[in-house]
């Protein structure tokens, strides 16, 4: 019959697969409806920007592979074969999860489902260790799970509605105020310090939060660190600069540049913190074989505390699941 956990592993594989074009079809109208429903620029061309934004998001997603391995569950608390069955059951519900809403037309957040699957998964597996341990009581269960991490990560969740709500109004408004009524009536000058402090606002995220945690961090942190306010001041005035020449003189509409602008960050920001929730478990899984198979120990005796330790998550794969989420974005009704 051969090695059960290769044969989980192809099977995680297909899942993943799986659960990115399911993944996608959930989360595309998260980035991609502001844009189109704008038409300030034909559908085709926010799909090709939006295509190259998830390229560069799947690369720089290395970071939260992270949240997969350790930030739900205490690895060192668990056997090889115990995070096996923890990784198919996320996946699975995963799957039929998804699949379930975007037949009924409900779309739910790929980070709460996975982030709470892991949860139940970890809690089952748990309180059945402590089960079978007389010297345990249920009490016990807060050694398997990752706590704090846990409980930030989904304080997380309920904090990023109330700031998206919020700074979404506030910049609605300020836009309005700036452009409603007169907007062909607005000097060049207003155009440019809007174009200038939106892109700098998009920049920022891009750069100095969209890098961090990609191997390629390491080669301008020191450039990049404690030079926040240099990098920001620098890049506001030169999109200002910028802004205003493509206004004066190319006579484009700035906010088209914002629009575009923000649909590639918004599809970068989407593929890199939303890929660990489809292809995160895969890998944690194939972390956890690599370094099982060579140890000799059997899966039930075999402490995954390595999980704990930081893994370098495979380019290769992470381009994979970016081109597999490409083609789900232009095939995907």
């Amino acid at each position: 019959m051969g090695d059960p956990y290769v044969l989980m592993l192809v099977a995680l594989a297909a899942l993943a697969i799986v659960d990115l074009v399911v993944g996608v079809s959930n989360d595309a109208v998260n980035f991609l409806n502001s844009a189109i429903g704008s038409k300030a620029i034909s559908v085709r061309n926010i799909m090709i920007i939006a295509s190259v934004g998830v390229f560069f998001g799947a690369i720089s997603s290395s970071g939260m592979m992270e949240v997969a391995r350790k930030g739900i569950f205490n690895p060192s608390m668990f056997v090889f074969q115990d995070v096996m069955f923890i990784f198919m059951a996320v996946m699975i519900t995963d799957i039929l999860l998804l699949d379930l809403f975007n037949s009924l037309g409900m779309p739910t957040s790929t980070t709460v489902s996975i982030v709470f699957e892991l949860l139940g998964s970890a809690v089952v597996i748990a309180f059945i260790k402590i089960l079978q341990n007389d010297a345990e009581s249920f009490s016990a269960i807060w050694k398997y799970i990752n706590y704090d991490t846990a409980t930030d990560i989904i304080l997380g969740i309920l904090l990023s509605v109330v700031v998206a709500f919020s700074v979404g109004a506030i910049v609605q408004y300020f836009s309005r105020l700036i452009y409603s009524f007169d907007f062909s009536k607005r000097p060049t000058y207003i155009n440019s310090l809007f174009g200038g402090f939106a892109i700098t606002a998009i920049t920022y995220f891009i750069i100095i939060k969209g890098l961090k945690g990609t191997e390629f961090y390491g080669n301008i942190a020191p450039l990049m660190e404690g030079n926040t306010l240099n990098i920001i001041l620098i890049s506001f005035i030169l999109w200002t600069v910028i802004s205003f020449l493509l206004s004066k003189f190319f006579k484009l509409n700035i906010l088209v540049l914002i629009i575009g602008v923000g649909t590639f960050s918004l599809a970068m920001a989407f593929a890199g913190n939303d890929l660990v929730n489809f292809i995160g478990v895969p890998i944690a899984a194939l972390n956890s074989y690599e370094t099982w198979s060579v140890s000799g120990i059997s899966a039930e005796a075999f402490s995954m505390a390595s999980l704990a330790a930081k893994v370098k998550s495979n380019v290769w794969l992470l381009l994979i699941a970016g081109l597999i989420m490409v083609i789900t974005l232009w095939t995907s009704s």
